[in-house]
């Protein structure tokens, strides 16, 4: 949970979300990514949990049609959003800054990313070239054993093929939408892990 909505401030945003009309939890969700351009979502076992609690203080009811609970805040709900109304007020500044911070280390990772991807399809690119160079360059009066005849040269067309299709698949996933913050530390990992892989093997 993001640290905007520590002490208790999560059950106060969702009574505030409540008081512009009945929903249920996964609208909840969408609302407040929404709210925080898609960097911030929160879970389903961080939403249920206070909207549950905030039934039992009597502060929300809920209906249940089709196997979905809508909630809806009661009139105990209402008056505690009047006297608390400083301290929303207080809260939607603190979420209008943290979305701002939050947006600035995205476009830092997205940057980062964007540095990871070129540097990966260069060195695949530069591993791709010195495959080709060496197959052409070998000498050709020079037989090869046998084991290397045929299905391997088979296998290495196939592994030029892979590595064209995987850094273009890399960059048209990088300028397909946007991502959030863990997604894209997700992916310099898992690129810089594919990376390592490939150096160790091909060395």
């Amino acid at each position: 949970m993001t640290a905007v909505f520590s002490h208790g401030r999560l059950r106060l945003y969702l009574l505030k979300l409540l008081d512009d009309g009945p929903k249920h939890g996964y609208e909840l969700i969408r609302l407040l990514e929404d709210r925080f351009l898609g960097l911030y979502a929160p879970s389903a076992g961080t939403i249920y949990p206070r909207l549950q609690r905030l039934e039992v203080e009597g502060l929300v009811s809920h209906t249940a049609a089709g196997g979905r609970k809508t909630y809806d805040i009661t009139d105990a709900g209402r008056a505690e959003l009047r006297q608390r109304a400083a301290e929303l007020t207080a809260l939607e500044t603190d979420i209008a800054a943290s979305v701002a911070d939050l947006s600035s280390l995205a476009g830092e990772i997205r940057s980062e990313v964007r540095g990871s991807a070129r540097d990966l399809k260069r060195e695949l690119s530069e591993a791709t070239r010195q495959t080709r160079r060496a197959r052409w360059e070998a000498p050709a009066p020079q037989p090869r054993p046998a084991s290397t005849t045929g299905p391997q040269a088979e296998l290495r067309d196939e592994l030029d093929k892979r590595l064209a299709a995987f850094t273009a698949e890399v960059g048209r996933l990088m300028h397909a939408r946007q991502f959030s913050d863990t997604q894209l530390r997700t992916a310099i990992r898992l690129l810089d892990g594919a990376l390592d892989g490939l150096r160790r093997l091909l060395r």
